[in-house]
C-alpha cells in the first residue's frame, strides 16, 4: 500500500508542474570517459587440409616467417589464407631434396628449422652445414641443447649427439617417451613419458626420475620462473624445477584432456581435445574453440607464429590466431566496410544467410521479419557516427536507411501503417502463417494470417504484421533523425512519419491495426490489453513504458495536445505510470490460475523486451512532460539496468548513460566492445561442456553461469537474445555489425563516454 500511495502522490505532483520541453541529452560532463588507445584484437585465419587421412603433428615458424607443418606425409605449408576466407595446407616443395627425406620430427633452433630423420639431425640453414649423423633406429623425437648438441630418442632409447658423434646413450625403463625439452638456465634436458618425468644432465651424464604420476600427455618449461607444467588427460600439474608439486592438479579448465602446452610471449597456452585456451592474468581463459577460431577440435600442437600470432595445429588444419593492435574506432571502421559491402539490401540492414560451408561467396541477403528494427538500429549508429565525427559517408548511410524505413510506410498505401520489410514481387511465399503459441491468444483473427502483401506498384511486395518491437525500431530511428539531423527537410520527413504513425495508433484505440483491419499480434497498447495481465507479467510493464515514450515523443515534435492528453489519461486513469515504474524484481511467472496467454508470455524473461525498453528510453526520459516524471523514469531505467548488469551489454549501459548516470559500467562496456568478435559468421558454438565455468540454476531470468562469457566465445551477439546462452548450432549466416556493434560504439562516441582514437606515443 505504501508503494501505491507513493506512486499516486508522484502522479498528482507530476502534473502540477509546467511542461518541460528539454531537447538534448542531459549534462554528461561528470561521466567517466574511456580513452580509445590501441589494444590487441584477436581474429583467426584458417588453413584446411584436403586429405583427412594425413596426420598433422607439429607446426613451427622460422626467422623468415616461414611456417612449416610436420605431417605423416612430409612437410606442408599454409597457402593463401585470409580473414574469413580459409586457405589450404599444401605440400612444401621449396627444397627439392626434402621430398626424399623421411622427416620424423622437427623443431626450431636459433630461429631455424632443424629436422631429424633415420640418418641424421640436419637443417637447410647455416648453408646446410648442420648434418649430425646418428645410429638410432626409428628416431622420432628431437631436442636441442647448447652449441648444436641434440638429444634424440625413439620409443625408449635416448642419444645425445654432437657433430655426428654420440656423447651419451641411455633409455627409460618403462613407458614410451612423449616429449623432450631443454632448460638453458639449468643446463638440463627434461624427458616426459606417460607416467614419469626425468631430467638428464649432459655435464654429469645422469638420468634421474623427478616425478611420477598418471596419464601424462605433454609438458612445458615456463621461461618466467622455470616451473614445469605437465598436462594430463584430466588437467595439469605445476612442479618447481626440482620436480616438487606446487599444489593440486588444476582441473578448472575449459577442457581437461590436454594435448599441448606452450609459453608464448609470457602467456601460457593449452591445447586440448576440445580446442585451445590461453591463461589470462586474472586466472581465467581466452577459449579458442569451434570453427570461428579453429578448423578442428583436437589440438595437435601450439607454437609462436609470425607477426604476433599463435599457431594452433588441429586434426583438420591450422588455425593462426592473430593479435593486431587497433582502437575501438579501427574495429568500428572495419565493420563499417563489412556492413556496406555485404549487409545492405535496398538500404535495409540485414544479415546474410544460406552460407554453404561458411563461404561468403555463397551469401544471400534474405528478408527477415525484423528488417525494420535492425535497420532502425543501424540508422541510429550512422547518425551517431555523423554527429560524433562529421562523416559525410555516415550521413549518406543514415539517409539511405531512412528512405528504406520511410518506404515501409509508403509502400502499403495506408497512412500511419508501416511494414516489416519489402522485396521485389514474386520472391516471397504468400503462405498462411501458423505459430503454435497463438492457440492460446485471447482474441480471434491472427492465426492463419498471410503477412506478405502485394503493393500497388506491380514491382513490389511488402510484409505486414508489424509488431511492438518493429514500432520501437521506427520510433527510435525517427526520433533521432527528428532531433539531431541538421537538415530541415529530412527532419520534417521524420516528424511526419512519427505523427502519421502515432495518429494511426491513437485513432485505432492504441492499436497498430494491420492490413486485415485487426490489431497485429503484438501491436497492442490499449488498457484493455495491457491491464488484463497481472502485475507480474512483463508485457504490462514494457507496453506501458513504450507507449508513453511514443506519445511523449510525438507531442514533443508536433505539439499536438492529443498526444499529451492520451499519455496523461493512460498514466492517470489506467495506471501506466505505475506499470512502467514497477520494479523489475516483481516480474515473474504467471500464477497457476492465469490464462494460457499470460503463462506463455511469462514462461521466462523475454530478452527481446530489453531491446524494446532501452531503445524506447530515448523517448521516455528526454521528453518527459516535467522534471518529476523524469525522476520517476530515471529510477525505472536504473532499476531495469541493475537487473541487466550481469550481461555487460554496452548498448544497455550507454542507453542508461543517456540519462546522465555517472555509474553505468563503462569498464564492462569497453570489455564488451573489445571482446566482440571480428568474425560474425554464426558457426556452431558449444560451451556447456566447459569445466572452468560456475553453473547456476537458470531461474526466471535465465542466467545459467556465474559470469557472462565474452562475446567471441558465446553464440549470441544480438541484443535481443539471452547472452547467457552457451550453445548453438551452425546457423549458416553472418550477422550484421550495424545493430550489434556499431550502434553501441557510436552511441558511446556520441555521448562522449568513448573518446576519439588516442594513438600511443613512441
Amino acid at each position: 500500500m505504501k508503494y501505491l500511495f507513493n506512486i499516486l502522490f508522484l502522479v498528482i505532483s507530476a502534473f502540477l508542474f509546467s511542461c518541460s520541453q528539454e531537447k538534448k541529452i542531459p549534462d554528461v560532463s561528470k561521466q567517466p570517459v574511456y580513452q580509445d588507445v590501441p589494444y590487441l584484437q584477436d581474429y583467426a585465419v584458417k588453413y584446411l587440409i584436403e586429405d583427412q587421412d594425413i596426420e598433422l603433428k607439429k607446426v613451427f615458424t622460422d626467422r623468415n616467417d616461414v611456417i612449416q607443418i610436420l605431417t605423416t606425409e612430409g612437410l606442408y605449408r599454409p597457402n593463401n589464407g585470409h580473414f574469413q576466407y580459409p586457405g589450404t595446407l599444401e605440400k612444401d616443395i621449396t627444397y627439392i631434396p626434402m621430398a626424399d627425406k623421411q622427416v620424423a620430427d622437427m623443431m626450431v633452433y636459433q630461429n631455424q628449422f632443424v629436422y631429424v630423420d633415420d640418418q641424421a639431425v640436419f637443417s637447410n640453414a647455416w648453408a646446410g652445414k648442420l648434418f649430425s649423423r646418428h645410429n638410432m633406429v626409428a628416431a622420432n623425437n628431437i631436442c636441442a641443447g647448447d652449441d648444436f648438441t641434440f638429444l634424440i630418442s625413439n620409443e625408449k632409447k635416448l642419444s645425445l649427439i654432437h657433430d655426428s658423434g654420440t656423447v651419451w646413450q641411455g633409455s627409460l625403463p618403462k613407458k614410451a617417451i612423449i616429449s623432450m625439452k631443454y632448460n638453458s638456465a639449468t643446463k638440463r634436458y627434461y624427458i616426459l613419458s606417460e607416467h614419469e618425468l626425468y631430467t638428464f644432465s649432459p655435464e654429469e651424464n645422469e638420468l634421474n626420475k623427478i616425478y611420477s604420476g598418471m596419464d601424462f600427455t605433454c609438458f612445458e618449461i615456463a621461461k618466467t620462473n622455470g616451473d614445469l607444467l605437465i598436462g594430463t588427460n584430466d588437467g595439469y600439474i605445476t612442479l618447481d624445477a626440482s620436480g616438487k608439486a606446487k599444489g593440486e592438479i588444476n582441473k578448472k579448465l575449459p577442457w581437461t584432456e590436454l594435448t599441448s602446452i606452450a609459453e608464448i610471449d609470457k602467456k601460457l597456452w593449452f591445447g586440448s581435445m576440445k580446442g585451445a585456451f590461453m591463461l589470462k592474468e586474472d586466472g581465467k581463459f581466452n577459449y579458442y574453440f569451434g570453427q570461428r577460431w579453429l578448423p578442428g577440435e583436437e589440438v595437435k600442437h601450439i607454437s609462436a607464429g609470425p607477426e604476433n600470432s599463435v599457431l594452433i595445429l588441429t586434426d583438420k588444419g591450422l588455425g593462426q590466431i592473430h593479435f593486431e593492435e587497433m582502437t575501438l574506432e579501427d574495429k568500428a571502421m572495419a565493420f563499417e566496410k563489412q556492413v556496406r559491402q555485404r549487409q545492405i539490401r535496398y538500404g535495409i540492414n540485414s544479415n546474410v544467410t544460406r552460407l554453404q560451408n561458411h563461404d561468403l561467396a555463397t551469401a544471400q541477403n534474405k528478408v527477415a521479419p525484423s528488417d525494420n528494427l535492425w535497420t532502425g538500429m543501424y540508422l541510429g549508429s550512422q547518425l551517431f557516427r555523423y554527429l560524433a565525427t562529421g562523416s559525410e559517408e555516415a550521413r549518406q548511410n543514415c539517409y539511405e536507411s531512412f528512405e528504406a524505413m520511410e518506404r515501409m510506410h509508403e509502400i502499403n498505401g495506408i497512412q500511419g501503417l508501416f511494414g516489416r520489410s519489402f522485396e521485389r514481387r514474386g520472391y516471397q511465399k504468400f503462405d498462411k502463417e501458423y505459430r503454435s503459441y497463438v492457440d492460446n491468444y485471447w482474441y480471434e483473427g491472427y492465426q492463419g494470417n498471410i503477412s506478405w502483401q502485394h503493393a500497388e506498384d506491380p514491382e513490389w511486395d511488402w510484409q505486414a504484421t508489424s509488431s511492438s518491437d518493429q514500432t520501437v525500431g521506427q520510433i527510435f530511428a525517427l526520433t533521432l533523425v527528428a532531433e539531431y539531423i541538421d537538415d530541415e527537410a529530412w527532419k520534417n520527413r521524420a516528424i511526419k512519419l512519427i505523427d502519421d504513425l502515432m495518429n494511426y495508433i491513437v485513432e485505432n484505440d492504441m492499436n497498430l491495426v494491420d492490413v486485415n483491419g485487426l490489431p497485429s499480434l503484438w501491436g497492442r497498447w490499449n488498457p484493455e490489453y495491457v491491464n488484463r495481465f497481472g502485475t507480474m507479467i512483463g508485457d504490462r510493464k514494457v507496453c506501458s513504458s513504450n507507449i508513453i515514450a511514443f506519445l511523449q515523443t510525438a507531442y514533443h515534435f508536433t505539439g499536438k495536445k492529443m498526444y499529451k492528453e492520451k499519455a496523461t489519461e493512460l498514466m492517470e486513469k489506467h495506471g501506466y505510470l505505475e506499470n512502467l515504474a514497477r520494479p523489475v524484481s516483481e516480474i515473474g511467472p504467471a500464477p497457476e490460475d492465469a490464462d494460457p496467454w499470460s503463462k506463455m508470455l511469462s514462461s521466462g524473461w523475454n530478452h527481446s523486451d530489453d531491446e524494446m525498453y532501452f531503445l524506447a528510453y530515448w523517448g521516455l526520459y528526454p521528453y518527459a512532460f516535467n522534471d518529476t516524471l523524469k525522476d520517476i523514469y530515471q529510477e525505472a531505467i536504473r532499476d531495469h539496468w541493475n537487473l541487466e548488469r550481469p550481461e555487460k551489454n554496452s548498448l544497455w549501459n550507454f542507453c542508461y548513460a543517456m540519462t546522465g548516470a555517472t555509474e553505468f559500467d563503462l569498464d564492462e562496456s569497453i570489455w564488451h566492445l573489445k571482446e566482440f568478435p571480428l568474425d560474425l559468421i554464426q558457426f556452431e558454438t558449444r560451451n556447456s561442456h566447459r569445466k572452468d565455468l560456475v553453473f547456476l540454476e537458470p531461474g526466471f531470468w535465465g542466467q545459467n553461469t556465474s559470469e557472462v562469457l565474452p562475446p567471441d566465445e558465446r553464440p549470441e551477439l544480438k541484443h535481443n537474445r539471452s547472452l547467457f546462452n552457451l550453445d548453438a548450432k551452425d546457423r549458416q549466416s553472418e550477422l550484421s555489425a550495424g545493430d550489434t556493434y556499431l550502434l553501441p560504439y557510436w552511441m558511446g562516441r556520441f555521448l562522449g563516454v568513448i573518446s576519439p582514437p588516442v594513438k600511443k606515443i613512441g
